[in-house]
């Protein structure tokens, strides 16, 4: 049988995994939140003048701020943390 050959692929420092988990989690973020955004809004639209259905549009329009929020300040919390733990 013959030899299977895999491709070993080396990363090439910490700070490209790190810059590549934030990447990943900054797209993440935004995809929530652009989901919570099209929720609040739909939901906005269909309550009718209903106070509770209105309340829950709300908190979904403020959930998708803060992952808005979340996703711009990603790398800067990567960065703190980079400088908390010396790296």
């Amino acid at each position: 049988m013959p030899a299977a050959h895999f491709a070993v692929i080396a990363v090439a420092s910490i700070d490209q995994v790190v810059g590549n988990l934030t990447t990943w989690i900054t797209a993440i973020l935004v995809s929530l939140a652009t989901l919570y955004l099209t929720i609040g809004g739909a939901r906005y639209l269909m309550a009718g003048g209903d106070p509770a259905e209105v309340e829950k549009a709300k908190v979904a329009l403020r959930s998708a701020m803060i992952g808005y929020a979340l996703a711009v300040l990603a790398p800067d919390i990567v960065s703190v943390l980079r400088s908390l733990t010396g790296s």
